[in-house]
């Protein structure tokens, strides 16, 4: 192992690389945080911020090497933003905001993320996970000359053993200096897809593992190209099979590849066939004259699973020791991120003397996201990497039609990662009001522009409880166990810290009036709100939302989500697959007959197998030859 503080550079990265600590034969942590990437690093700037310290143990003696997760979302910046990480991933990362899909060499598909007027982070950046980590670090270290030893880093040091105990945790640690042993009171898994801690307590990921395989590659390519996602479908130089490609900071390129039904994973990943295919794509997009080299492959395999529950005892798990996402739709990192902002803040009143119903509704509020997240997941990898007959045949039909039929070609939308909201959470306040704007209880806070020193609403949230207030507070509203801020029209001494909604755009986007008001949680979700804010429901309110009103309940089921288009892409894939490929054709003539039926009008009904009959393409490979 290189000595202490010695540097390296792999790629584009400057890695610095730390010798392990010497081990206490006993150690006692008010929290242990097994793995520090960018989730464990969260979690731990998070509990920093509410005033707890943690100790996390990383068995690397540096940060990640490739760069792995390279998508942040608008919610992960405002997360990170609230950690003190933002300054440094703003500064190298590469905001985007759209993408082009492509079927062969025909663009059939653009989509665009929402952008609004004002909103001062963008829909996404793409940025490596090792310049995540650093900017991460660079906020641990102030967060220490702020807080000396908040936040003590164990690197190069792996756990053992664990031991669940009634009022804590044994951890068995070691090292190449020795061996220690660490009591924390609460442990929170952040260790990965393959975390020892979830297996040594015996607990197992439960969910869909599709069967589509990629071959991930970064190059150093000096290309002009802008940041934008693009996806090509069956293109001639990969026929029968997907590619994407991203921009990243450095001149890195991130290129991926579906390996087709019968490919060799092994032949794949040789370096002359990487090579050999990075190549030929990069001659089909007109920039295989440019100078570029690898940097770093890797195999991906998707699934959505999940624990059933985030708590275990005094064990809590995030990230993708907690669950697995497809990497479409970016939802792995910012998942992992969602799950440390919402843990943090309910942990650490936990410690302070807070109910443990606090960290049974961390599970059922991220088990419900885990659902929402892998419904939309789920209808992304199955056009992107369909799992049957039927799916193949579907995803040629859209991709035939979407040039000329924008309706469908939206079922190409690669449906980007967004916030979601808890429904039902059990901390949440239901309206007793009707609302005609504004956020729920369970949902964020959009972004909106404000006139005074806080430029943004979103920068007003934690990090304890915050009432948004419209108009002066009057003085029977408690301002106990919150931070009490006023929405003013203009500057008011009496009031220096409120918020200047100048324009009365906040007003209007939150359907509020004098004497409405928010409760924000320290995560910046809603937990209630009112059209003329009382005091008794105010303390009501805020009761629950700090976990002492009711028991926590188990995650409720999820929302449906997709569009009807979306449902009756999927019924029909389905329905193609289950005929079987000898009665597909007699399948889709007799849904033809009896769609027409109900449609009861010739000309609409001519009209429909004049267009698709139109431009009819021959089948591609994918769908000819593929077995399943």
């Amino acid at each position: 192992m290189p000595d202490q503080d010695s540097i390296e550079r792999i790629g584009p990265h400057v890695y610095r690389h730390f010798q392990p600590p010497q081990l206490p034969a006993q150690q006692h942590a008010t929290v242990a945080i097994v793995g520090g990437g960018p989730v464990g690093l969260a979690t731990a700037l998070g509990l920093a911020r509410q005033g707890v310290a943690s100790v996390v143990i990383e068995a690397d003696d540096s940060v990640c090497v490739g760069s792995r997760a390279i998508c942040l979302s608008r919610r992960s910046l405002e997360i990170c933003d609230r950690l003190g990480a933002l300054p440094e991933m703003m500064e190298r990362g590469l905001p985007w905001s759209g993408g082009r899909s492509f079927w062969q060499d025909t663009e059939v598909f653009r989509f665009s993320m929402p952008l609004h007027e004002g909103q001062r982070l963008p829909p996404m950046i793409n940025l490596q996970q090792y310049y995540i980590e650093d900017a991460l670090h660079a906020a641990v270290a102030r967060a220490n000359a702020q807080s000396p030893g908040c936040i003590a880093i164990r690197w190069a040091t792996t756990v053992e053993a664990i031991e669940p105990q009634a009022q804590g945790v044994s951890l068995s640690l070691s090292n190449t200096l020795g061996r220690g042993s660490l009591q924390a009171d609460w442990v929170v898994a952040c260790d990965g897809g393959q975390s020892f801690v979830r297996n040594a307590l015996g607990l197992a990921l439960e969910g869909t593992a599709y069967t589509g395989r990629y071959v991930i590659v970064d190059i150093t390519l000096p290309s002009a190209y802008p940041t934008e996602r693009r996806a090509w479908f069956d293109p001639p130089w990969h026929r029968g099979a997907t590619v994407l490609m991203h921009r990243q900071p450095d001149d890195l390129w991130r290129i991926d590849w579906q390996l087709r039904h019968g490919d060799s994973t092994e032949e794949a990943m040789q370096p002359e066939n990487v090579r050999a295919f990075v190549q030929r794509h990069l001659d089909a997009i007109g920039e295989g004259h440019l100078p570029w080299e690898p940097a770093w492959t890797s195999i991906y395999r998707a699934g959505a699973m999940t624990l059933q529950r985030y708590r275990h005892g005094r064990v809590l798990f995030a990230g993708n020791a907690a669950h697995a996402m497809p990497i479409f739709g970016v939802r792995g990192l910012n998942s992992g991120l969602d799950d440390a902002d919402n843990l943090a803040w309910k942990l650490a009143a936990l410690v302070q003397g807070g109910p443990e119903a606090l960290l049974d509704s961390y599970s059922a509020e991220r088990v419900q996201a885990f659902h929402v997240n892998a419904e939309s997941a789920r209808r992304s990898t199955e056009f992107m990497s369909p799992p049957s007959r039927g799916f193949d045949v579907l995803r040629e039909a859209v991709l035939s039609l979407a040039a000329e039929h924008r309706g469908i070609a939206e079922l190409i939308n690669p449906r980007q990662t967004a916030a979601v909201a808890y429904t039902g959470s059990p901390l949440s306040t239901p309206d007793a009001e009707a609302w005609q704007a504004g956020p729920r209880p369970g949902e964020v806070l959009p972004e909106v522009p404000l006139a005074g020193a806080v430029s943004h609403v979103t920068e007003a949230v934690g990090p304890g409880f915050v009432l948004l207030h419209f108009g002066v507070p009057p003085r029977e509203l408690s301002t106990q166990g919150l931070r009490m801020l006023p929405v003013l029209a203009q500057a008011n001494a009496a009031w220096p810290q409120a918020l200047i909604d100048a324009g009365g755009r906040l007003a209007r986007e939150f359907d509020a009036q004098d004497g409405s008001a928010y409760l924000l949680r320290p995560d910046g979700h809603v937990a209630a709100r009112w059209k003329h804010c009382q005091d008794t429901a105010l303390q009501a309110a805020l009761r629950r939302a700090q976990g002492f009103e009711g028991a926590a309940l188990d995650a409720p089921p999820p929302p449906g989500t997709g569009s009807a288009r979306d449902r009756l892409y999927t019924r029909l894939a389905q329905g193609v697959s289950d005929a079987g490929a000898s009665r597909e054709t007699l399948f889709l003539a007799r849904l033809a007959l009896l769609l027409c039926e109900r449609l009861g009008d010739e000309s609409a009904a001519g009209a429909a197998i004049d267009a698709a009959l139109k431009n009819l393409p021959e089948p591609s490979l994918s769908a000819a030859n593929a077995t399943y």
